[in-house]
């Protein structure tokens, strides 16, 4: 069966990755691109989804531009350092033909998913500022989306972003622990899993090989982003594809081993952005009592899922 999907991006490198993924799954239909701040501020965000979307020659699906700051005033940081300057690499993108939607993102999250109520998967690879304002305008609104999966958070390993939070939760606790805490399915792809996949230099060459705009953009935009992963790290080879796995977990979750959790997320002192899980079995106690179960991906057979997305993105039209 299709599944009807709202990306909710901060196009970076590896939102391009998983954005497209999806658009060469076919048992994917995206209904709608939102942009939100993250790794580039979202002007660029939202210029970087259309002109990815045009390359793949995808122009119909709707781009609506979302939040420019967490829910409590603050700026973004954009990870310029890591997507480089435009986000998908230091090259600058040629400038989409295409401009968003009237609506804002959270607007049209909400008409997506009452027009098909029941029907819409969110994919969640940006900060959650988005779906939280998305939830705070229309409080029926987890009742009508199928599943939440989100790339971000850290269960049981250190975070990215600091030694305590993963680099989305970071942007925005407020809202993640807003969208954790909300009753409708929620899966959490985070750190505990795609750290540990891995595209390699020979994976990376393939995905990268041959002619066309999308080509063009995926080698311009890898390049980058596994040259700041080896410098970063001293004997890494290759790159992360951390919102390609989480896409994944959409395309073959037999591929990751998962537990329930209840979450909550820090929002104070060296602590914040951490994503803490209890277990759901334990005693309510306090701040975790009221929590849904979450559903959390702690492990992965990561050279398979490496090998699905290489896989999946060698086959894809060169646009």
């Amino acid at each position: 069966m299709t599944r009807k999907l709202v990306i909710d991006t901060d196009p970076g490198v590896d939102d391009l990755m998983a954005i497209l993924l999806a658009l060469g799954s076919t048992d994917l239909d995206i209904v709608a691109l939102t942009t939100v701040f993250g790794n580039v501020p979202v002007e660029l965000a939202t210029s970087n989804a259309l002109t990815i979307l045009e390359a793949a020659g995808r122009g119909d699906i709707p781009v609506a531009r979302g939040a420019d700051r967490s829910m409590s005033g603050a700026p973004g940081r954009p990870a310029f350092h890591i997507h480089g300057r435009f986000g998908l690499g230091d090259n600058p993108m040629p400038r989409p033909n295409g401009r968003p939607v009237p609506e804002d993102a959270a607007d049209l999250i909400i008409s997506r998913a009452t027009e098909s109520p029941g029907e819409i998967t969110l994919l969640a690879i940006g900060p959650l500022t988005n779906l939280a304002e998305a939830a705070r305008r229309n409080p029926v609104l987890p009742g009508l989306i199928d599943e939440v999966v989100i790339m971000g958070g850290n269960a049981y390993v250190p975070g990215n972003a600091t030694p305590a939070a993963e680099a989305n939760i970071l942007q925005d606790p407020e809202a993640a622990d807003i969208v954790f805490g909300l009753s409708w399915p929620v899966t959490m792809v985070g750190l505990d899993v795609t750290n540990e996949v891995v595209l390699t230099p020979s994976q990376i060459a393939r995905i990268a090989e041959g002619d066309g705009p999308v080509r063009s953009m995926l080698a311009r935009a890898m390049a980058g982003y596994q040259r700041f992963h080896e410098e970063e790290t001293p004997g890494y080879r290759g790159l992360c594809p951390h919102d390609a796995t989480a896409l994944c977990w959409l395309l073959d979750n037999a591929s990751f081993g998962s537990v329930n959790r209840r979450i909550r997320v820090e929002s104070e002192g060296l602590g914040r952005g951490k994503t803490w899980p209890v277990d759901v079995a334990e005693p309510g106690d306090g701040a975790w009592s009221d929590r849904p179960a979450v559903t959390v991906a702690v492990s992965v057979q990561a050279e398979l899922v490496a090998d699905f997305i290489c896989g999946r993105l060698s086959a894809a039209p060169a646009g």
